[in-house]
């Protein structure tokens, strides 16, 4: 397969925040605030671009619901008020203009209607074109342990293995209803994995059963660290399942069809060096604002 550059990443934020609500009755979940690590409160969408763009990624296509794309347009394609900017500190005038800079490389995308995550990075089928693309949670940001942005690092597996990548991180048994889970076989000893199967919220049952890959602790398992690198084909599987109505838990998802792109294709795991900061639930994004800024 002729390996094709990796262009564009897609970050889905049109889901409506349940979890956090009442706060995301008026602010998306993607725009809450969270402090990085030079101080600045910015919101959770814009660090999720900044990691896109740092890894190389040359356009960003963010997928919203058509009733807030005033609010993201804002954001990254308008500069504040003449008076607002007046008052900034000429570091933030700077990051201003910045933030203009960025915006020039992003994309509003619209999901019509909110029928689950597959649908959702379905929406960005005719802008991502035959491409392979990155895709990004918009309720996670992510430290790197490296030199290397954790983008970055699944930028670089995919140009060694040719084919689609997704990332993990190790999780605790009694985390498994939180998160996808793959199995598979060490290419490259708590580093690489050849992707044999991934399951969508697994129960401790199934994944002590199914999901147990060798040289890992009895109750430690492989889990999505919640960045991808996609091949398009990923598009005709959930179009197929658009297509039949097959929904999942009411909604169109993404694990099974990735799931059926790794036995179609073949799909490698790689284990980041890094941390991945949940900003979706009240627990979770009360912990980040703790962490993340202060994180090594």
């Amino acid at each position: 397969m002729q390996k094709k550059q990796v262009n564009k990443a897609v970050i889905p934020a049109a889901g409506f925040g349940t979890r956090l609500f009442p706060a995301t009755k008026v602010v998306k979940k993607e725009l809450f605030p969270i402090i990085d690590q030079d101080g600045r409160a910015k919101p959770v969408i814009l660090a999720i671009v900044e990691e896109a763009i740092s890894a190389g990624i040359a356009e960003v296509g963010i997928v919203v619901q058509p009733d807030d794309q005033e609010i993201f347009e804002d954001l990254f394609k308008n500069p504040p008020k003449k008076e607002l900017f007046a008052k900034l500190s000429p570091q933030n005038q700077e990051y201003s203009q910045y933030i203009q800079e960025l915006g020039n490389k992003v994309t509003i995308l619209t999901q019509e209607e909110q029928a689950g995550y597959g649908h959702a990075v379905f929406c960005a089928k005719n802008w991502v074109q035959d491409e392979p693309f990155l895709l990004m949670l918009g309720d996670h940001v992510y430290t790197s342990d490296t030199e290397k942005s954790c983008a970055r690092q699944v930028l670089d597996v995919y140009e060694q293995v040719n084919k689609s990548v997704v990332s993990l991180t190790k999780m605790s048994a009694e985390m498994l209803h939180k998160a996808g889970c793959v199995t598979g076989v060490w290419q490259k000893s708590n580093s690489i994995l050849e992707v044999t199967q991934l399951f969508e919220k697994p129960t401790i049952e199934y994944a002590y059963q199914h999901l147990r890959i060798e040289e890992m602790a009895e109750d430690e398992f492989l889990c999505i660290f919640g960045l991808y690198l996609l091949t398009p084909q990923i598009f005709d599987f959930l179009a197929a399942h658009i297509n039949k109505n097959f929904r999942e838990r009411g909604e169109f998802q993404l694990t099974s069809c990735l799931d059926r792109l790794c036995q179609e294709e073949g799909m490698t795991g790689y284990v980041v060096k890094g941390k991945c900061f949940d900003t979706g639930l009240p627990d979770a994004y009360h912990q980040t604002m703790i962490d993340f800024r202060n994180v090594s």
